[in-house]
């Protein structure tokens, strides 16, 4: 089977139902041996075009992450990008705003974590939060200052909405090319995912009471969530919703996609000039004459 990365792009001004969306599909792989072949062939081709986006020093590759807990984000994230040089990459995962970063505006701490020409950004968790997890416990925004809420919240996340879009174009205007996964869990499986945390002791770290309290939040999840990809999905910056529940499926299909809009840049090492041409070659000349 194919991956086909249209397949799982969101159009812009798409509405989003998340129901009409598989969390589960048809593997591309018969097998574990054949899983590792794929990805590792992935990955290689990754590491590759890296070599090249790094030496051209043209364009930057921002990696956005979203999904429910136990989606697999760490997961992908860590399979995906193993190959990657870490000199090339730098990877960001937002946790609660600190004090500081709760008196500026709220896309103001991600500002220095956008990555350098050249270079692959991966943000594990984003500026999204803030029109997610906020807008599920929209008690948050008087934590941020935002206490006056008479001209309604729904106002709120339509101008974040904006401001992202707007933010997101000037990077792109300026080289960056964004590419955002919603990875798409069931309750079912995410159901599955805890528990297995809960019974394996290694995995016991990853599990918490307030993971659960969220989970109770599901509903309310998924329609902000419908509403942000619908929002924020544009033809330069577009959302891809992924499937799953299965792991390995996801990250293969995770990998193409990054393969594919790394393609389209048609990145090639950068050519010596006419001086740099002549330099070399006084160099060389210097260089055979002490052998």
């Amino acid at each position: 089977m194919k991956i086909i990365s249209k397949d799982y792009r969101v159009n812009q001004s798409k509405k989003v139902n998340l129901k009409k969306w598989e969390t589960n599909v048809e593997p591309v792989y018969n097998s574990k041996e054949e899983y590792k072949k794929i990805l590792e062939k992935h990955v290689t081709q990754l590491s590759s075009l890296q070599n090249v986006l790094y030496a051209s020093n043209q364009y930057t590759l921002l990696l956005i992450f979203q999904a429910m807990d136990a989606a697999g984000k760490d997961g992908a994230i860590k399979h995906v990008m193993s190959g990657i040089n870490p000199q090339g990459c730098e990877v960001f995962s937002f946790k609660h705003p600190s004090a500081t970063e709760l008196t500026h505006d709220f896309l103001w701490r991600t500002y220095n974590c956008f990555p350098e020409r050249g270079r692959i950004g991966i943000f594990n968790r984003s500026y999204y939060e803030e029109v997610l997890i906020v807008r599920v416990h929209p008690e948050i925004l008087k934590g941020e200052g935002i206490s006056n809420l008479q001209s309604g919240e729904d106002e709120i996340w339509k101008e974040r909405y904006h401001s992202i879009v707007e933010m997101e174009k000037h990077l792109y205007r300026n080289g960056t090319r964004i590419i955002k996964f919603f990875l798409h869990l069931s309750e079912e499986e995410q159901r599955k995912r805890f528990l297995s945390r809960i019974d394996n002791p290694e995995k016991n770290w990853k599990f918490n009471l307030a993971d659960l309290e969220e989970r109770k939040y599901w509903k309310q999840y998924m329609k902000a969530y419908e509403a942000c990809i619908g929002a924020t999905s544009t033809k330069e910056s577009p959302w891809y919703i992924v499937p799953a529940d299965d792991k390995g499926n996801a990250r293969l299909i995770v990998s193409q996609i990054i393969l594919d809009n790394m393609k389209k840049l048609k990145l090639a090492f950068p050519k010596a000039d006419e001086n740099h041409e002549m330099e070399l070659r006084s160099i060389r000349e210097q260089l055979t004459k002490a052998e």
